[in-house]
């Protein structure tokens, strides 16, 4: 098995390429090894490696994030030998069920919604997933668009200019309701 490896533009985020679907729904953002209990066996064994604050599971990549403190040169590769191990085992990458978040928005405003979606879908997310994240629709009111960076672009640097500049522009030029994309 080869697992290829791309840097993101967060220095504290390596993305690992498994050559193989890792999610087949929505991406997984793991802040926590609390928050992987009983939902993913593979984030579990990521969390247990010294230096792992952060794992994003996306469709076909899993993005690992790193305390300031920890050192690449020593964390990937135990993080490759632990993805592949998991690999080879055949555990599920999910367990349980894979809670989405609840989204809000009027119902009057289902139409904006469904084309603020189909924007984030096909110009946004494909982009941003080269990176190693994901931004999610979180609800939409009153002109205000709320929006979720996760896995590589959760802490980035430069995440607040894509946002504000990159995602907020686009959707105001498809979306002439949207006035301003708001990160929760």
């Amino acid at each position: 098995m080869l697992i290829q490896t791309e840097a993101t533009p967060n220095p504290n985020t390596l993305k690992f390429l498994p050559g193989q679907p890792v999610v087949s729904g929505p991406p997984r953002d793991f802040k926590s090894p609390q928050e992987a209990e009983g939902a993913s066996p593979l984030a579990r064994k990521l969390f247990e490696l010294d230096g792992v604050n952060g794992v994003f599971l996306g469709s076909d990549f899993i993005s690992v994030s790193k305390t300031e403190e920890a050192d690449w040169a020593l964390l990937k590769p135990a993080i490759l030998g632990a993805v592949m191990e998991h690999y080879l085992s055949g555990e599920p990458i999910l367990e349980g069920d894979a809670a989405e978040a609840k989204e809000f928005y009027d119902e009057k405003d289902a139409e904006i919604v469904s084309r603020i979606k189909e924007v984030l879908d096909t110009r946004v997310r494909p982009a941003v997933a080269q990176d190693g994240g994901d931004i999610t629709f979180q609800g939409y009111r009153d002109g205000v668009v709320y929006l979720q960076m996760v896995g590589a672009c959760s802490g980035c640097p430069s995440a607040t200019a894509t946002l504000k500049q990159g995602v907020e522009n686009l959707l105001r030029h498809f979306v002439p309701q949207v006035q301003e994309v708001q990160q929760v």
